[in-house]
Parts: structure tokens; C-alpha cells; sequence
């Protein structure tokens, strides 16, 4: 089960190493070798210390603005569909998390100049096959040209930021697909809310120095929908991606209600779906049946429901031996649907085999604390991304296998001294560290292979170099 951050004392920003993939652990002493740190198994000795390897990075930022946030969402925009040029703008949503209910706000975010720079895999010239990684007449300019890219990569993005007043912590904010300035929120007050941002996404999108730097107030502002009709407080929450306006909410009482909307309001059915024995931790719609939604339990339960059958599931199993705490649906690939458990284990099932009983085609026990948020990639059906209670951000592609041969080819051209772990999932494409009490992470769905990330020290912007930063021609946009 997870909850929520609610620190007792205000969080304060500090100075926080972020490591991927590349992350090393080095020694004072010269003699000591560089090597890749593996989590939660390496454990460091006298004089050594952990450092960032900005190398295996497209962008990576990090923020804080005050109180923690447990919830985010990234807001579609009208920059583009496929951007891949540096500075990116981005648009998003949080909640806060702060001391006292009436300290709380939904932030609305513009974060512009998000620098980096695009990096090959390889090597041009070995991805080519011209050979091995010797010096050439070109290298003092291509050096000069890197140092232009390095001080890009390390400009400090412009945040810009309005807040709206929220009484209590905000367990979950979702904003809807089809019209993104309507977002809901799910407060610990046990009350569900649907508000209306235009007015302050109009503002900064038309300026350039509104709320810059955290100077905006906090303004005051009625909710478009309240709805009190849950038992208790919950944290899960979905808006249909095929019928604009239909919400499902579901409360810690296990009870999930539908939204239908109605003249610019929502009815809400006051007769909940009931299936669950425990807490209701996330819910998601299918992308493809507009009908269908799936839920998952702290009962250890997910349940697939359909509304025009009636207020029970069509189908419940038992998807994880420990609450199952976040899902994720997958909208190039419908069939497949993940799952994270409180016992740091995920699962990947195909749904067209529920009945056969073997539904599993993926199972992962790489992480020892619990799996606090996980999402499918838009733009790669075979990749996923993973975030957990032992602080990592992982990254995951179900479409590699292990290639001994490939791998000592590569090894050998590019000339690797680093001694890499050899025991871990050939799926892993990438462990992002840096941030503490990991809550949230999204993909941005404009920007190819672009994460964000929410924990109790402030949020998180990364590109891994090894993650695609094009669409492939076969995915619809």
C-alpha cells in the first residue's frame, strides 16, 4: 500500500547526485578502479563515494518548489507532437502535500528552456562499421563542439508557476485527455474535485515572466465538481481516454463510482461498483473498449470491470501475493496491462489469455521495496518505466534478450573498462537514482523519451541517451 508523503516539516532543497546506468563508484585513492555501482547490492568502502555520469543523459534537471508533491500530471499541449529539438517547454499539474490542510495548492506548471542535447548509442563511425575508436584529424573540432553541447545540457530550466488553493493533501491530480485544462483531484479530505485551469494556463502561456521563480499568489478558486460521496479518502482515479468526461474514482473502502458527464457537470452514480475486499489503489480505462476499466487492490487483487454489465467484476485474480498498488494499461498494445506490487515485484500479463489461466508473459523481483508507480512508454509498446520505495527509476524494454556475442562485440569496439553487473534482467535498460521517497513518474507523450519524476526532495526531468527520442513510423499520433 502505498501513501502518502505528508513530512511533518517543510522539505528542503538539497544538493542531490543523480546516477544512471553509467553510475560509478570512485575512490580518493589512485590505485582504486571505476566502477558501475549496482543497487541495493554494492555497498561502499572507506573512501569511496557515488558520482553521476552525465554521459548516459540526454537532459537531466531537477526542481523543488516547496512543499512535496505525491501527484503530478503532464498536460498535453499545442507545441508539437513529436519534438526532438532542445529546449523543450513543458506543461504540468501537482498537489501538494504540505503541513496543514489550508497550506495546500495545485500547482500549475510552465517549464521552459529544458536543455540537453542528442546523443548515438554508438559511435558514428562504429554504427556505421568504419572501424575502431581511433583518433582522427576531426577531434579537435568535434571536442570543441561537445563543450557547446555540455554548456547547453547544463542550463537551468525557466519555472514558471500559479497556484490555486486546495484544502488538504492532494492524494492524486489527473488532468483529462481531451481537454487538459480539466483536471480532478483526490483529496485526504475524501472529496474528489474537478477544476478548471484555463485561465492560468492562459496566463503563462502568453507570458514570460508570470509566476516566475515561485512569486505567483495563491488564488482563490471554486471548483467546477465536488463530489463527497465516498466513504473515506482514496487515491485512485482515471478519466476515459475514449469518452471525454467519464471519470472512475475509487476510495480506501474499496467502493469505485463512475462519473458520466452531463451539461458541462458530472452525475455521479450514487450505487458504487463493489468487488474488492480491501482498499482501492488505482484504476485505469481500457484505451481500446470504451466501457472497460481495470482496478487493483491493496486484496492483492485486479478486477476487470465493464459498465453495462452491472456494479460487479467481470473478471477478478490474484495478481500479486502483496497489495497491488499501481497499473498501468497499455494504449499501443491493449492487450497488455502491468502491475506493481507492495512487495517490490511487477508482472506483464496479456489479457487475452486471463481465461486460460497463464496470462503472465513477464515477471521482475529486481526491486526489494514497493512499486510505487509504473507506466507504459507512448511511443515504444515494448518499453515500461518503473519507480520504487528503494528509490530507483527503472526503465525496461520486454523486447530485448540477453546476446552474449553481441554484447563482447560491443565491448571490445567501444573499448569498456568498467566492470558492468552481469546478473541483471537483460530487459533493463536503465536505472535513474538521485531522488528520495519515489511517489510518481510519467513519459511525456509529445516529447519522445522524456520522463518525469515526483519524490519527497522535488521533481526530477530526464532523457536517457539510450532510450528512442524518435516515433517509430507505425505509431498512430
Amino acid at each position: 500500500m502505498v501513501r502518502s508523503i505528508k513530512n511533518p516539516k517543510k522539505a528542503k532543497r538539497k544538493n542531490k547526485q543523480n546516477k544512471g546506468d553509467g553510475s560509478s563508484s570512485s575512490s580518493s585513492m589512485p590505485s582504486m578502479p571505476t566502477r558501475v555501482w549496482q543497487p541495493g547490492v554494492d555497498k561502499l568502502e572507506d573512501g569511496e563515494e557515488l558520482q553521476c555520469d552525465p554521459s548516459v543523459y540526454n537532459c537531466l534537471h531537477g526542481f523543488h518548489v516547496g512543499w512535496p508533491c505525491l501527484s503530478f500530471d503532464i498536460l498535453h499541449d499545442n507545441l508539437g507532437l513529436n519534438r526532438t529539438e532542445f529546449p523543450h517547454t513543458v506543461y504540468m499539474v501537482a498537489g501538494t502535500q504540505a503541513e496543514k490542510a489550508a497550506w495546500n495548492s495545485i500547482g500549475i506548471f510552465k517549464i521552459s528552456n529544458v536543455s540537453g542535447k542528442r546523443r548515438d548509442v554508438l559511435p558514428k563511425k562504429l554504427a556505421n562499421g568504419e572501424g575502431d575508436m581511433e583518433d582522427d584529424e576531426d577531434e579537435d573540432d568535434d571536442s570543441d563542439s561537445d563543450e557547446d553541447s555540455e554548456d547547453e545540457a547544463s542550463s537551468t530550466p525557466i519555472i514558471q508557476l500559479r497556484r490555486v488553493a486546495h484544502h488538504g493533501c492532494v492524494n492524486r491530480i489527473r488532468t483529462m485527455t481531451q481537454n487538459p485544462h480539466i483536471c480532478v483531484s483526490w483529496a485526504d479530505s475524501g472529496h474528489v474535485q474537478v477544476w478548471d485551469l484555463s485561465s492560468h494556463l492562459k496566463a503563462l502561456t502568453e507570458s514570460e515572466t508570470e509566476g516566475k521563480d515561485g512569486s505567483s499568489s495563491v488564488f482563490n478558486q471554486a471548483p467546477l465538481f465536488n463530489f463527497g460521496g465516498h466513504k473515506d479518502e482514496g487515491y485512485a482515479i482515471d478519466w476515459s481516454p475514449t469518452v471525454t468526461g467519464r471519470l472512475v474514482s475509487g476510495d480506501c473502502k474499496s467502493m469505485i463510482h463512475l462519473w458520466e458527464p452531463v451539461s458541462g457537470s458530472w452525475n455521479v452514480d450514487s450505487k458504487p461498483f463493489a468487488g474488492h475486499s480491501a482498499s482501492v489503489e488505482d484504476l485505469q480505462w481500457s484505451p481500446s473498449e470504451e466501457h472497460v476499466f481495470a482496478s487493483c487492490s491493496v486484496d492483492g487483487h485486479i478486477a476487470i470491470w465493464d459498465v453495462k454489465r452491472g456494479k460487479s467484476p467481470v473478471v477478478s485474480f490474484k495478481a500479486h501475493n502483496a497489495d497491488v498498488n499501481v497499473i498501468s494499461w497499455n494504449r499501443l498494445a491493449s492487450c497488455m496491462l502491468a502491475s506493481g506490487s507492495d512487495d517490490g515485484t511487477f508482472s506483464i500479463r496479456d489479457l487475452r489469455f486471463l481465461k486460460e489461466g497463464d496470462a503472465v508473459v513477464a515477471h521482475f523481483e529486481y526491486h526489494k521495496h514497493p512499486i510505487t508507480s509504473i507506466e507504459w512508454s507512448p511511443h515504444e509498446a515494448s518499453t515500461l518505466s518503473v519507480s520504487s520505495g528503494d528509490n530507483q527509476l527503472t526503465i525496461w524494454d520486454l523486447s530485448l534478450e540477453k546476446d552474449e556475442e553481441e554484447e563482447a562485440e560491443y565491448k571490445a569496439k567501444t573499448q569498456e573498462q568498467v566492470n558492468a553487473p552481469q546478473d541483471l534482467p537483460p530487459q533493463l535498460l536503465f536505472v535513474h537514482q538521485g531522488q528520495k521517497d519515489l511517489k510518481e513518474l510519467h513519459w511525456h507523450n509529445q516529447i519522445p523519451g522524456m520522463i518525469i519524476s515526483t519524490a519527497a526532495d522535488g521533481f526530477n526531468i530526464l532523457m536517457p541517451y539510450n532510450i528512442q527520442n524518435t516515433l517509430p513510423s507505425d505509431v498512430p499520433i
